[in-house]
Protein backbone atom coordinates (compact mmCIF):
# COMPACT_ATOMS: atom_id res chain seq x y z
CA UNK A 1 0.00 0.00 0.00
CA UNK A 2 2.83 2.87 0.52
CA UNK A 3 3.92 2.37 -2.68
CA UNK A 4 1.34 2.29 -4.73
CA UNK A 5 -0.16 5.36 -2.63
CA UNK A 6 3.02 6.99 -2.86
CA UNK A 7 2.64 6.84 -7.02
CA UNK A 8 -0.83 7.67 -6.60
CA UNK A 9 -0.24 11.13 -5.11
CA UNK A 10 2.25 12.24 -7.63
CA UNK A 11 -0.55 12.44 -10.33
CA UNK A 12 -2.80 15.13 -10.82
CA UNK A 13 -6.22 14.62 -9.21
CA UNK A 14 -9.22 16.25 -9.06
CA UNK A 15 -12.76 15.35 -6.98
CA UNK A 16 -15.70 16.39 -7.96
CA UNK A 17 -18.64 15.61 -5.13
CA UNK A 18 -22.50 15.07 -5.32
CA UNK A 19 -25.25 14.49 -3.00
CA UNK A 20 -27.58 11.71 -3.97
CA UNK A 21 -31.22 11.07 -2.55
CA UNK A 22 -31.04 7.30 -1.04
CA UNK A 23 -34.92 7.26 -0.13
CA UNK A 24 -35.59 4.91 -3.12
CA UNK A 25 -32.58 2.85 -2.34
CA UNK A 26 -33.52 2.67 1.18
CA UNK A 27 -36.76 1.31 0.21
CA UNK A 28 -35.46 -1.25 -2.35
CA UNK A 29 -33.03 -2.97 0.07
CA UNK A 30 -35.63 -3.31 2.68
CA UNK A 31 -38.14 -4.56 -0.06
CA UNK A 32 -35.32 -7.22 -0.52
CA UNK A 33 -34.41 -7.88 3.16
CA UNK A 34 -38.17 -8.51 3.77
CA UNK A 35 -38.45 -11.55 1.14
CA UNK A 36 -35.06 -12.76 2.10
CA UNK A 37 -35.46 -16.66 2.76
CA UNK A 38 -31.80 -17.37 2.87
CA UNK A 39 -30.03 -17.29 6.04
CA UNK A 40 -26.93 -17.14 4.36
CA UNK A 41 -27.91 -13.62 2.06
CA UNK A 42 -27.56 -10.18 4.07
CA UNK A 43 -28.64 -7.08 1.67
CA UNK A 44 -27.01 -4.56 1.82
CA UNK A 45 -27.13 -1.13 -0.27
CA UNK A 46 -23.36 -2.06 -1.85
CA UNK A 47 -24.76 -4.66 -4.08
CA UNK A 48 -27.35 -2.17 -5.58
CA UNK A 49 -24.87 0.64 -6.19
CA UNK A 50 -22.12 -1.67 -7.80
CA UNK A 51 -24.39 -2.52 -10.12
CA UNK A 52 -26.18 0.81 -10.92
CA UNK A 53 -22.21 1.71 -10.67
CA UNK A 54 -21.51 -0.63 -13.63
CA UNK A 55 -24.58 0.26 -16.16
CA UNK A 56 -23.55 3.78 -15.87
CA UNK A 57 -19.47 2.77 -16.70
CA UNK A 58 -21.46 1.19 -20.12
CA UNK A 59 -22.47 4.32 -21.08
CA UNK A 60 -19.27 6.16 -19.84
CA UNK A 61 -16.32 3.55 -20.19
CA UNK A 62 -13.41 6.36 -19.78
CA UNK A 63 -14.02 5.83 -16.22
CA UNK A 64 -13.60 2.10 -16.45
CA UNK A 65 -9.91 2.46 -18.63
CA UNK A 66 -6.66 2.65 -17.92
CA UNK A 67 -3.59 4.84 -17.93
CA UNK A 68 -0.02 3.61 -19.45
CA UNK A 69 2.57 6.26 -18.38
CA UNK A 70 4.93 4.95 -20.73
CA UNK A 71 3.05 5.32 -23.61
CA UNK A 72 0.64 8.07 -22.61
CA UNK A 73 -2.02 5.76 -23.60
CA UNK A 74 -5.34 4.72 -22.25
CA UNK A 75 -6.64 1.18 -22.61
CA UNK A 76 -10.63 0.82 -22.22
CA UNK A 77 -11.69 -2.22 -20.44
CA UNK A 78 -14.40 -4.49 -21.84
CA UNK A 79 -14.79 -6.33 -18.05
CA UNK A 80 -16.50 -3.60 -15.10
CA UNK A 81 -13.85 -5.81 -12.59
CA UNK A 82 -15.14 -3.11 -9.71
CA UNK A 83 -12.78 -3.03 -6.66
CA UNK A 84 -14.42 -2.78 -3.06
CA UNK A 85 -11.51 -0.85 -0.79
CA UNK A 86 -11.99 -3.22 2.70
CA UNK A 87 -10.30 -2.49 5.88
CA UNK A 88 -9.13 -5.47 7.86
CA UNK A 89 -7.06 -6.56 10.96
CA UNK A 90 -4.14 -7.28 7.94
CA UNK A 91 -4.32 -3.86 6.32
CA UNK A 92 -6.26 -2.12 3.40
CA UNK A 93 -6.99 -4.69 0.54
CA UNK A 94 -8.65 -4.00 -2.66
CA UNK A 95 -10.07 -7.49 -3.82
CA UNK A 96 -12.82 -6.85 -7.17
CA UNK A 97 -15.66 -8.28 -8.53
CA UNK A 98 -15.25 -9.76 -11.56
CA UNK A 99 -17.64 -8.77 -15.03
CA UNK A 100 -19.77 -6.92 -12.67
CA UNK A 101 -21.79 -6.10 -16.09
CA UNK A 102 -23.10 -9.66 -16.20
CA UNK A 103 -24.11 -10.03 -12.97
CA UNK A 104 -27.23 -10.35 -11.01
CA UNK A 105 -27.93 -7.87 -7.51
CA UNK A 106 -28.03 -11.09 -5.97
CA UNK A 107 -24.82 -12.73 -7.62
CA UNK A 108 -22.84 -9.71 -6.52
CA UNK A 109 -24.29 -9.72 -2.53
CA UNK A 110 -22.55 -13.38 -2.31
CA UNK A 111 -19.43 -12.63 -4.21
CA UNK A 112 -19.07 -9.64 -2.24
CA UNK A 113 -19.69 -11.90 1.04
CA UNK A 114 -17.48 -14.48 -0.15
CA UNK A 115 -14.09 -11.58 -0.77
CA UNK A 116 -15.15 -10.33 2.66
CA UNK A 117 -14.69 -13.53 4.26
CA UNK A 118 -11.28 -14.22 2.38
CA UNK A 119 -9.92 -10.45 3.25
CA UNK A 120 -11.11 -11.03 7.07
CA UNK A 121 -9.34 -14.15 7.27
CA UNK A 122 -6.08 -12.97 4.73
CA UNK A 123 -6.40 -15.47 1.88
CA UNK A 124 -7.24 -13.35 -0.63
CA UNK A 125 -5.85 -14.85 -4.09
CA UNK A 126 -4.06 -13.22 -6.28
CA UNK A 127 -6.86 -13.28 -8.87
CA UNK A 128 -9.07 -11.71 -6.49
CA UNK A 129 -7.01 -8.47 -6.23
CA UNK A 130 -5.57 -8.25 -9.44
CA UNK A 131 -7.22 -6.96 -12.94
CA UNK A 132 -9.38 -4.07 -11.32
CA UNK A 133 -10.77 -1.31 -13.17
CA UNK A 134 -12.34 0.79 -10.91
CA UNK A 135 -12.43 0.98 -7.08
CA UNK A 136 -14.86 1.89 -4.90
CA UNK A 137 -14.14 2.43 -1.20
CA UNK A 138 -17.13 2.68 1.17
CA UNK A 139 -15.86 4.77 3.76
CA UNK A 140 -19.81 5.19 5.52
CA UNK A 141 -19.46 1.59 6.24
CA UNK A 142 -17.23 2.99 9.19
CA UNK A 143 -18.30 6.61 9.71
CA UNK A 144 -17.95 10.05 8.23
CA UNK A 145 -19.76 11.71 5.20
CA UNK A 146 -17.29 11.79 2.35
CA UNK A 147 -13.38 10.92 1.79
CA UNK A 148 -11.08 12.28 -0.82
CA UNK A 149 -9.44 9.10 -2.04
CA UNK A 150 -6.41 8.52 -4.05
CA UNK A 151 -6.73 6.60 -7.56
CA UNK A 152 -5.91 2.74 -7.61
CA UNK A 153 -3.02 3.47 -10.51
CA UNK A 154 -3.10 2.41 -13.63
CA UNK A 155 -6.90 2.68 -12.79
CA UNK A 156 -8.38 6.34 -13.82
CA UNK A 157 -10.88 6.77 -11.35
CA UNK A 158 -12.02 5.71 -7.26
CA UNK A 159 -15.14 6.51 -5.67
CA UNK A 160 -15.57 7.27 -2.35
CA UNK A 161 -19.02 6.67 -0.36
CA UNK A 162 -20.42 8.21 2.78
CA UNK A 163 -23.04 7.27 5.50
CA UNK A 164 -26.27 7.67 4.03
CA UNK A 165 -28.29 10.10 6.57
CA UNK A 166 -30.97 11.78 7.49
CA UNK A 167 -31.06 15.80 6.40
CA UNK A 168 -33.70 18.26 6.28
CA UNK A 169 -34.86 19.28 2.58
CA UNK A 170 -36.75 22.57 1.54
CA UNK A 171 -39.67 21.51 -1.61
CA UNK A 172 -40.46 24.49 -4.20
CA UNK A 173 -43.06 25.38 -1.58
CA UNK A 174 -41.51 25.56 1.20
CA UNK A 175 -42.62 22.76 2.70
CA UNK A 176 -39.47 21.26 4.53
CA UNK A 177 -39.60 17.00 5.08
CA UNK A 178 -36.40 14.25 6.02
CA UNK A 179 -34.64 13.06 2.98
CA UNK A 180 -31.76 10.24 2.88
CA UNK A 181 -28.72 11.34 1.44
CA UNK A 182 -25.93 10.42 0.49
CA UNK A 183 -22.22 12.04 -0.30
CA UNK A 184 -19.91 10.87 -2.96
CA UNK A 185 -16.44 12.20 -3.95
CA UNK A 186 -14.81 11.05 -7.16
CA UNK A 187 -11.27 10.96 -7.05
CA UNK A 188 -10.18 10.99 -11.13
CA UNK A 189 -6.97 10.85 -12.80
CA UNK A 190 -6.65 14.74 -14.49
CA UNK A 191 -4.59 13.22 -17.19
CA UNK A 192 -7.59 11.37 -18.86
CA UNK A 193 -10.83 12.62 -17.29
CA UNK A 194 -12.07 16.45 -17.12
CA UNK A 195 -14.81 17.63 -15.18
CA UNK A 196 -17.82 17.43 -17.39
CA UNK A 197 -16.75 13.51 -18.19
CA UNK A 198 -16.97 13.11 -14.46
CA UNK A 199 -20.01 15.23 -13.98
CA UNK A 200 -22.12 13.31 -17.01
CA UNK A 201 -21.16 10.24 -15.71
CA UNK A 202 -21.81 10.61 -12.11
CA UNK A 203 -25.76 12.50 -13.53
CA UNK A 204 -26.16 9.15 -14.90
CA UNK A 205 -24.89 6.86 -11.68
CA UNK A 206 -27.19 9.37 -9.26
CA UNK A 207 -30.38 8.85 -11.55
CA UNK A 208 -29.83 5.02 -10.99
CA UNK A 209 -29.29 5.03 -7.26
CA UNK A 210 -32.47 8.02 -7.42
CA UNK A 211 -34.94 5.62 -9.28
CA UNK A 212 -33.41 1.87 -8.74
CA UNK A 213 -36.51 0.99 -11.18
CA UNK A 214 -34.48 2.09 -14.10
CA UNK A 215 -32.28 -0.38 -13.65
CA UNK A 216 -34.41 -3.02 -14.68
CA UNK A 217 -34.49 -1.47 -18.03
CA UNK A 218 -31.04 -2.55 -18.51
CA UNK A 219 -30.31 -5.34 -16.67
CA UNK A 220 -29.48 -8.50 -18.17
Amino acid sequence: MVKSMTLAAKIPHFHYVEEINCDALVGLKASFQNANSDPDVKHTFLPVLIKSLSLALSRHPLLNGSFNEELHEVTFKGSHNIGIAMATSYGLVVPNIKKVQSLSILEITKELSRLHQLASANKLTPDDISGGTITLSNIGAIGGKFGSPLVNLPEVAIIAIGRIQKVPHFADEGNVYPVSVMTVNIGADHRVLDGAAVARFCNEWKLFIEKPELLMLHMR
